[in-house]
């Protein structure tokens, strides 16, 4: 008896299993279950933004909002940092900033700013609805310090 030594090539394993087409992506793109920590925190700002911008509005243009991922801080003593004016910290660590309107660094004219540092807000909150109340509080806050008004009055409160 001899056997008959056969080679089988497979050929790479598909996902079109049973002819029913290739596998597309787990969630469609638009689905929030898609969207990266940032997109979600950028989504979360902008909502709580959106009551303060409605009632603020003509106030608030030559205002920008920028997101962050973490303060800058310089590298040659960070144990000695001390933060200036229009920081809101919390236990020492910044969660945002109002940055003044004046010259940048390339001697162009720049608008003031408020600068929210996603990671620190992420981790003071316990949650996304935490999060989100952190986010108003911390709007109210630096809309208030920009507006030189009291945050009270921001809010909602009587003028």
């Amino acid at each position: 008896m001899t056997t008959a030594h056969r080679t089988l090539r497979r050929s790479p394993r598909r996902r079109d299993r049973r002819g029913r087409g290739l596998r597309g992506l787990l969630y469609p793109v638009t689905t929030p279950a898609s969207k990266t920590r940032a997109e979600k925190f950028d989504s979360m700002v902008l909502e709580a933004l959106e009551p303060i911008e409605q009632r603020w509005g003509p106030e608030l243009a030559d205002l920008d909002l920028a997101v962050d991922e973490v303060p800058e801080v310089d590298e040659t003593s960070p144990d000695d940092v001390v933060w200036g004016t229009g920081v809101l910290a919390d236990v020492g660590v910044p969660l945002a900033q109002l940055v003044p309107a004046g010259v940048d660094h390339t001697g162009l004219p720049s608008r003031a700013r408020i600068v929210l540092y996603r990671r620190p807000l992420e981790a003071r909150a316990r949650g996304g609805a935490d999060l989100a109340d952190l986010l108003h509080e911390v709007l109210v806050e630096q809309v208030a310090e920009y507006l030189n008004i009291e945050p009270d009055v921001v809010d909602g409160g009587a003028e």
